[in-house]
């Protein structure tokens, strides 16, 4: 999800119908290669259908409709249903899509800084995991809101294609919110049974507290753990903290991440702005991924190997 900053208005109420606000709210991102399947038949019976029956066009299973289409679809207003604080300055908002049955229209989601962390596949609403900056004007906006109000949002963007077992092994460094674009890769990774890729995850954060999803992501870890394997670093640990302290290091990727020299390898990151200079460097842009630096580069891997959400 994008943020324009011109804004006029950010929310109204629910009354008063969609919002005229400017405010750009980007939805996500589409990743090419990924799809729904639904799978339509007929159903078994004790005896095999009559001569009439096999006249009857047989019943089709219709896909969803997918409430964002991209394109010229242009702005969708979405009603805030219900907000759940989830620590200290973070929150999770869902938002009900126009109809109960819609689902979002989204295979995966790859744009910061607002990435949906509700399933793909979920019926009639889309959520959000959003921290709240200090002079963020999107994040204090969110955070304002309450149920009832409404936002205009507008997507999904393609980004990057990922395709099930393109690549035998995804390194993944995330700081703070930055996991959000990870889990919706991990979570079509591990739900996809023909996807047999395999993920390491470093993930840091300034304390326990502002660990995300962490429920989440120890389920995949006990469920798939021939695969996926986490990682936490916490900057101001709490005494009773045993896993490792501080910044991602060099020798934290070194251990947890394939070596450059691997075939068919990625490493994706997302994070604050000091977690990209110093991890691989930061973008030009949404378009330009910039040159690799910092710990990647020294590491020996290459620009073709990083991509920079």
């Amino acid at each position: 999800m994008l943020a324009r900053q011109h804004v006029r208005r950010y929310a109204t109420e629910s009354s008063q119908g969609s919002s005229n606000t400017l405010l750009y709210t980007a939805v996500g991102a589409s990743a090419v290669g990924l799809g729904y399947y639904f799978l339509s038949g007929t159903a078994k019976s004790e005896a095999p259908p009559s001569t009439e029956e096999r006249k009857q066009p047989s019943a089709e299973i219709k896909e969803p409709n997918a409430a964002f289409k991209g394109g010229d679809q242009g702005f969708i207003s979405l009603k805030l249903d219900n907000v759940e604080n989830i620590n200290h300055n973070t929150k999770k908002f869902r938002f009900s899509l126009p109809e109960e049955d819609d689902v979002s229209g989204l295979k995966i989601a790859y744009e910061r800084p607002y990435t949906p962390t509700s399933d793909e596949d979920s019926r009639g609403f889309l959520d959000f995991v959003v921290k709240k900056y200090p002079n963020g004007p999107m994040s204090e906006h969110l955070h304002s809101m309450t149920p009832g109000q409404r936002l205009d949002m507008k997507g999904p963007i393609p980004k990057y294609p990922y395709e099930a077992n393109k690549l035998n092994h995804i390194g993944m460094v995330a700081g703070g919110t930055g996991i959000t674009p990870m889990y919706q890769v991990l979570r079509a990774i591990f739900k996809n049974p023909e996807d047999k890729t395999k993920v390491t995850l470093l993930y840091g954060n300034v304390s326990e507290d502002d660990i995300l999803l962490k429920r989440e992501l120890e389920d995949l870890e006990n469920t798939y753990p021939q695969r996926f394997r986490v990682f936490y670093t916490i900057d101001k640990p709490s005494e009773s903290w045993q896993k490792a302290k501080g910044f991602i290091t060099k020798d934290m990727v070194k251990t947890a991440f394939p070596e450059p020299k691997t075939e068919n390898i990625k490493i994706f990151v997302c994070g604050p702005p000091g977690m990209y200079k110093a991890i691989s460097g930061t973008k030009n842009s949404p378009t330009d991924q910039g040159e690799l630096s910092g710990i990647l580069k020294d590491l020996g891997y290459s620009k073709d190997q990083v991509y920079k959400f």
